[in-house]
This record gives C-alpha cells, sequence and structure tokens, in this order.
C-alpha cells in the first residue's frame, strides 16, 4: 500500500505560477510510476502528468505541455507538478496519483483544488 498527500493548491491569477507537491508514503520502493490528473465538476478525471520512478521518463498532456513541469525526489519520496503560465482553464482539482507494478494508477491522493482567476 502506498498513501499519498498532495499540497500546494491554492488561488492564483492567470500567468501565474504554483507547485503541487505530493509525498508518498508506504510501499514506496516498489513504485514504478507517479503523476497527475485533474477534475473539474461534471467531466472525467484526465491525465496531466506522470514520471517513472526510476529512470525519470517524462509525460505530459497536450494542454500543460510547455508550461507545467513534473519532476521527483526520489529521496524524500515526493513528486512535484510545477506550474506555469496558468490559465482560468487549469482551475480543478488535481490528484496525485501512483503506479506500483506499469499496469494502471492504483492509488490516489485526496486530492488539492487550484484555481485560476481571469
Amino acid at each position: 500500500q502506498v498513501q499519498l498527500v498532495e499540497s500546494g493548491g491554492g488561488l492564483v491569477q492567470a500567468g501565474g505560477s504554483l507547485r503541487l507537491s505530493c509525498a508518498a508514503s508506504g510501499r514506496t520502493f516498489s513504485t514504478y510510476a507517479m503523476g497527475w490528473f485533474r477534475q473539474t465538476p461534471g467531466k472525467e478525471r484526465e491525465f496531466v502528468s506522470a514520471i517513472t520512478w526510476n529512470v525519470g521518463i517524462t509525460d505530459y498532456s497536450d494542454s500543460v505541455n510547455g508550461r507545467f513541469t513534473i519532476s521527483r525526489d526520489n529521496a524524500k519520496n515526493t513528486v512535484y507538478l510545477q506550474m506555469n503560465s496558468l490559465k482560468p482553464e487549469d482551475t480543478a482539482v488535481y490528484y496525485c496519483a501512483a503506479d506500483l507494478t506499469g499496469r494502471g494508477w492504483d492509488h490516489w491522493g485526496q486530492g488539492t483544488q487550484v484555481t485560476v482567476s481571469s
């Protein structure tokens, strides 16, 4: 089991920046990848970004590529999402997720709200 706790959400003006953090605890040694997803009311949860835990290969959705950067600190078992040039359409609850086996996202955090005002 892996427990995930997000932090760093908040209210920011368009064009601003925020950094989300996700601290993992538990069986973190077996983590294959960690990622970020987001969800707005009435919509399905969508993929934002992911990083493989050992090698650090990254992936981004088209909507955030070039603006967001995912990184990890293996010593702290923490993954970060640096969000720059934020837009009102980035407003959502952001969730951290862990893929322990390479077969899918099987652990989720509680979510953190990001609100971007125009």
